[in-house]
């Protein structure tokens, strides 16, 4: 700087350029002139016009004092009133208290009870008054701040109007700042000061409204739009009383610039946040350059007042913005320069700031103002840490949901970076949700359709590439189509990536076969909402609740505690079980699955549900399979990994550090972990004969079984009974043959009971399910009959051939006349237009192989003909499938299919409802359901109602009642109202579920798992699939389990088989396909009668788990309870929620309905053949044999309060009566009552009725079946 430093500094030569006038001309009214020799006169001889005929004062009297006066008065003054008015407050509060006190203890003393009273009326009245001020005012107070608020559209309309003005007060202060700093003007003559006072007249009212909204009145005064108000509004009415203006402090009227970037949002014109910040950097440096401008332009224009104004300067107001710029700058020329006290040392303090801000905000402005995208960078991989890829459909809401389950606090630590991106720049929430993940998430632009893009996001390097559907979307083909190209492009870029896809709908699934490098065997997954949606409300329709509990499962939630005894307390605490994998540890290899079930479960609080069987043989196409509670025959392997519901994945690790030396005697869970023995791979023929003695009872060391010429014994049987390629290929499955030979190694558990009738559970039907070259002559010669086809080709379906669509059609009189009960009931909405569903996804569940072909539930379409005709070619293969042409809103169609007579109400909607309203877009399904609960329907057809409400495990006998763990427990006498009648609705958007329930209290802000309907099962939307994206990364095993649970069996082979011919295909029965029927399914189980009675009444539900593994194999993981079951008093609720993997000790009511993993019971159907086959036109065979094996529904139960001794008088004399009786299950079709119907006496017109339904369902052929066919 050679001609100085900073802008205060003076050039070498000494004076400036600029002179001050000494003589002032008169006819110009300028009183400004300071260089006069005269001393200024004194304060008591001044004259103050106080009309408006005295003209301005032009003797040189300077009267600035005033103007700032009325400034510095307005704000102190203010400022000492809410101060006096605070502390009057504080006092009148301290002196109002202690006279409380003391009135009240002169009420307790006793004394002057008649004063008190009278002087208690006026205090009363006062202190109405009061409260009708205080409401009043606050009254007056929202409306101020609903004015005030840019919230509304009064607000934000009060808000840009004052910025435009406050910017129109800012401008006249430009054109005023050429006039001197003090002049005379009349206000009548000069127009720029009435516009001048207009505006602030109007600051002056929005200052009346800011202050009345205002909570804190002392930081209000304090705030800097306050600041501006005290500097500029006063001066203006003090300029029209004294007919003179004065500059001042009106140049405050610039900070109001900082405001710009908000007033641009409110007008909806800033957008991005680039933008956003970028006129935010300039609003600040321009406004706090123009402010100090206006400072300097002030005190070197009136000079120092203790210099008696004599060392002015005539700066102009742009010759001071020129002057801060170049200080600000550090170049400082030296040609304009400060030359009062005031202004040098205002430039002292004003370059420290200037200067910073200067440095700091003109190089990012720079920046933001070039192009260069925000996101365009690449990524740089972290050594020791993968990455996972997101695209697709990136918004705020999907990426919150992923976010807030992938990040979960339940999961071990998460070393994983997630990367999104989109060709779309993030909006400032969605930018600042990754803000708050900044750890972990990293945000680029580009698409994965750009090579270049996948490059910069190191996708050769990601452990996996997640694509997010919109499930929102108008068209979803199109949506699918999109995605299937966004896989195409990566798959091409880089063949091995794993990839993870939600698709839409499950025709599409096919065209991601079409990809050479496509392969699931690696780990690429397509996760189908419409198949998992379908599949959910499916097993729903067989086990009411169960969509709940699995969408629960695989769904990350914190655990919310409750102290309250109610509903939501239970509820929430099996909410907050996932699942889980963890290996075993190798204190289990040997033992058989139920072992280790009932192990785990009574020790380390787990509860194992399946495990990844690793086949031994080589040329089997998939070596490792997932069995679901596959019973006695498997026995655990070294490295057996195990499928866990728990709370925590910390809890699961008890699994792999179990050590039965160190922590056998150990009762809490908690304290096992991790010791230091040594952990050996145990040997297959260790392995085997833990396993043997296990069974057998004894210890290894007693134990013979093992002795002698076992291997020669156990190549012999593996000669002689071969394994298909798809049963499990154990050495112990070879074993267990070997075992079940040797009738002395059979222990007590394994005999044959009632007189050898039956099997039990543990012993031969083992070998049947599994090895179907040993299933006995008769069932084998039915199920392999060459010249019928039962099942499709793969055997995990039932099958039929082919039918026309006209063949199944039911006018409404016909399904009138054919009384249907224990049917599901399929309201669908569609027409032409309509995007297909797929409802084969919804029907395969319900005819998977694994039930018998009496145990399968009718299945009725009730919608329009025209949309089912599309989605007939799917499904014409199915058996039991009627369609009747309606509306699921006309009560006469819904009374014609016997609505209240079905297991479950199914309401679907095809349509894709484009409305701006997202409350609109479910409102045919919601109508649908509240009609359906509205309506009355008779009771005289009540004992037409006989569903089971539980079923006979596998091996027990029918015949006899004693082995029957449900004995029948009744459903009401009949369903009189729709309320009771058990629906499942499917909707779009979740803030709709407080329109299914009219009785329930949930908040429209309630998040979906929290609400009544969907803890009740009776609701379920496609956005809890979300979790699915997360869980499958992690483990794709998951994904496996849970679509063999919900889509009753399908597999890929299947899956590529669809995509070959868009149908099923029929296959003839082999021991190959026959194999493939034994899998467990999901059943509910009664509590109120049967073997399970004792414990259904105030037992433990640990004991019920250990006894129904032990004596049934079945897997208990859940209750299905009513809702008001906890209350003491009787309810006449029907609505149900659900419970997930509750506590050991958790207590059971009579009511209860268990969730439980069944075991295919090839027997079930040989009493049943010879109904099956005799007579179709028998009741046995009538539409009522459907619900004979049917899973219970939500129908209600009888009266919990009932004693467990009147029950057990009850049972005795009905064994009493039954044992006079024929037995069940015979060919007479008088006998032929389905196995839970308790025999009680009837009254005459119940006989009459029973008897007319018997005489009908002869005349009137049954709903057209494949009976005939099959």
């Amino acid at each position: 700087m050679a001609n100085g430093s900073g802008g205060g500094s003076y050039p070498s030569g000494g004076g400036g350029g600029l002179r001050m006038s000494n003589n002032i001309n008169a006819n110009n009214l300028n009183t400004d002139s300071s260089s006069s020799p005269v001393n200024v006169p004194k304060m008591d001889a001044l004259i103050i016009p106080v009309t408006m005929e005295v003209p301005c004062d032009s003797r040189g009297q300077r009267m600035w004092w005033a103007f700032l006066a009325s400034s510095m008065v307005t704000f102190f003054g203010g400022l000492f009133i809410i101060l006096l008015w605070r502390t009057l407050k504080y006092l009148w509060t301290v002196c109002c208290h202690c006279g409380v006190k003391s009135k009240e203890a002169q009420k307790i003393n006793g004394g002057g009870d008649t004063q008190a009273d009278g002087a208690c009326k006026p205090t009363d009245e006062k202190e109405e008054n009061v409260a009708a001020e205080v409401g009043w005012m606050t009254s007056v107070k929202d409306w101020a701040g609903v004015m005030i608020s840019a919230q509304t559209l009064t607000g934000r309309v009060l808000v840009v109007l004052v910025f435009a003005l406050s910017i129109g007060a800012l401008v006249i202060y430009f054109i005023d700042s050429s006039n001197p700093i003090e002049s005379c003007q009349n206000f009548y003559k000069d127009f720029t000061l009435q516009i001048d006072m207009a505006f602030n007249v109007f600051f002056l009212l929005y200052f009346g409204l800011r202050f009345i909204a205002a909570n804190d009145k002392l930081w209000f005064w304090l705030e800097v739009n306050s600041v501006v108000d005290f500097f500029t509004v006063p001066p203006v009415f003090v300029s029209v009383y004294l007919n003179r203006s004065w500059l001042g402090l009106r140049f405050l009227r610039a900070l109001r610039l900082i405001q710009f970037s908000e007033i641009l949002q409110f007008l909806n014109i800033l957008k991005t946040s680039n933008s956003i910040k970028l006129v935010n950097l300039c609003s600040i440096f321009i406004s706090t350059w123009l402010t100090a401008a206006g400072f300097i332009h002030l005190v070197e224009n009136s000079g120092d007042p203790w210099e008696n104004f004599q060392n002015n300067q005539q700066l102009t107001y742009w010759e001071c913005v020129y002057l801060l710029m170049v200080t600000m700058s550090t170049v400082g020329y030296g040609d304009v320069y400060a030359k009062t006290t005031l202004g040098r040392l205002f430039m002292v303090f004003f370059i420290l700031g200037g200067l910073a801000m200067f440095a700091s905000y003109v190089p990012e402005i720079i920046e933001l103002i070039g192009n260069r995208k925000k996101y365009g960078g690449s990524y740089s991989a972290v050594s020791g840490r993968k990455h996972i890829v997101v695209c697709g459909h990136i918004t705020l809401e999907s990426v919150s949901n992923f976010l807030k389950d992938f990040l979960h606090k339940d999961r071990d630590d998460v070393n994983v970076e997630i990367v999104f991106l989109h060709n779309i720049s993030p909006n400032l929430e969605l930018e600042a949700l990754f803000k708050r993940h900044f750890t972990q998430v990293e945000f680029y632009q580009g698409s994965v359709l750009n090579p270049h893009d996948l490059a910069r996001v190191k996708i050769e390097s990601a452990d996996a590439c997640l694509i997010l559907a919109n499930k929102y979307c108008a068209d979803p083909d199109a949506e699918d189509a999109s995605n299937i190209m966004r896989v195409i492009s990566i798959k091409n870029y880089h063949p091995k990536i794993r990839i993870i896809t939600q698709m839409l709908q499950y025709h599409n699934k096919a065209h991601l076969l079409n990809i050479p490098s496509w392969n699931w065997k690696e780990g690429d997954d397509a996760i189908c909402l419409a198949e998992l949606k379908l599949g959910f409300i499916a097993q729903s329709c067989l086990a009411p609740g169960l969509s709940t509990m699995l969408a629960n499962l695989f769904s990350m939630r914190s655990f919310i505690k409750i102290e309250e005894d109610t509903w939501q307390k239970y509820y929430l605490e099996g909410v907050a079980n996932e699942m889980y994998t963890e290996y075993l540890s190798s204190a289990f290899v040997g033992l058989s699955f139920p072992a280790v079930c009932e192990l785990v479960f009574a020790k380390l609080k787990l509860l194992m549900i399946a495990i990844e069987y690793k086949s031994e043989k080589r040329e089997s196409r998939s070596r490792k399979r997932i069995l679901i509670n596959p019973g006695n025959h498997v026995k655990i392997q070294e490295g057996t990994l195990g499928f866990f519901i728990a709370s925590d994945a910390k809890e699961v690790k008890r699994a792999f550090f179990y050590c039965k030396a160190c922590h056998d005697d150990i009762t809490d869970p908690k304290r096992i972990k991790k010791c230091g023995c040594k952990r050996p791979k145990m040997s297959i023929y260790k392995r085997m004969k833990l396993a043997c003695c296990f069974d057998c009872g004894r210890s290894e060391r007693d134990c013979s079984c093992m002795s002698g010429s076992v291997h020669s014994n156990m190549d012999t049987l593996e000669r002689t009974f071969p394994l298909s390629s798809v049963s499990v290929n154990d050495c112990s499955t070879s074993l267990r043959a070997f075992e079940d030979e040797q009738p002395s190694t059979l222990s007590p558990k394994k005999k044959q009971r009632n007189g050898g009738m039956r099997n039990s559970p543990n012993s031969s039907p083992k070998l049947m399910r599994h090895d179907p070259l040993l299933i006995p002559g008769n069932e084998q010669i039915d199920n392999m009959d060459a010249n019928v086809k039962k099942y499709d080709s793969t055997g995990m379906f039932h099958w039929c051939p082919a039918k026309d669509i006209e063949k199944v059609i039911l006018t409404r009189s016909e399904a009138a006349m054919t009384v249907l009960s224990g049917h599901v009931v399929v309201c669908i909405f569609g027409d032409v237009k309509s995007a297909l569903i797929g409802l084969r996804n919804l029907v395969m569940p319900l005819r998977a192989s694994n039930f018998h072909y009496h145990e399968l539930k009718h299945i009725v379409f009730v919608g329009s003909l025209e949309y089912l005709r599309r989605e007939w070619e799917t499904l014409h293969n199915f058996p039991k499938v009627s369609i009747l042409p309606g509306t699921p809103l006309s009560r006469a169609d819904l009374r014609a299919v016997n609505i209240n007579l079905c297991d479950m109400c199914v309401i679907l909607s095809a349509n894709q409802n484009n409305i701006d309203d997202a409350s609109l877009q479910d409102k045919e399904c919601i109508l649908a359901s509240l009609n359906i609960k509205s309506m009355q329907f008779d009771d005289s057809i009540g004992v037409l109602q006989a569903n089971s409400q539980g079923f006979t495990p596998p091996g027990m006998d029918r015949s006899s009642p004693d082995n029957s763990p449900v004995h029948g427990l009744l459903r009401q006498p009949s369903i009189t109202t729709g309320a009771n009648i058990p629906i499942i609705t499917e909707l779009v958007n979740d803030s709709n579920v407080q329109f299914l329930d009219q009785d329930d209290d949930d908040d429209p802000d309630t998040e979906l798992y929290l609400t009544q309907p969907f803890a009740c099962g009776t609701a379920f939307a496609v956005s809890v699939l979300d979790s699915l994206m997360s869980a499958t990364y992690f483990n794709d095993n998951i994904l496996t389990l849970i679509r063999t649970l919900v889509t009753g069996g399908a597999t890929p082979e299947l899956e590529a088989l669809i995509a070959e011919e868009n149908a099923l295909r029929g296959g003839y029965s082999t021991p190959q396909t026959l194999a493939n029927r034994d899998r467990c399914r999901v059943a509910q189980l009664a509590l109120y009668d049967g073997p399970f009675a004792d414990l259904g009444d105030g037992g433990c539900y640990g004991d019920l788990f250990c006894k129904a593994l032990k004596t049934y194999n079945m897997l208990c993981f859940g209750i299905y309870r009513l809702r008001d079951a906890h209350l003491s008093t009787p309810s006449q609720c029907t609505k149900r929620y659900v419970i997930t993997n509750p506590p050991y000790e958790f207590e059971l009511v009579p009511t209860d309905l268990i969730f439980c993993l069944m075991q295919f019971d090839h027997n079930a159907g040989q009493s049943r053949a010879s109904l099956s086959h005799s007579s179709h036109s028998s009741y046995s065979s009538s539409k009522k044999s459907s619900s004979v094996h049917s899973i219970p529904s939500t129908a209600n139960r009888p009266n919990r309060t009932k004693t467990r001794d009147s029950r057990e008088k009850q049972n005795a004399t009905r064994m009493n009566r039954m044992g006079q009786e024929k037995k069940w299950f015979t060919d007479e079709p008088d006998n032929a009552y389905p196995r839970n119907i308790q025999i009680k006496p009837m009254s005459t017109h119940m006989a009459n009725q029973i008897n007319q339904y018997k005489s009908t369902s002869s005349l009137i052929p049954p709903i057209r079946e494949v009976e005939d066919e099959c």
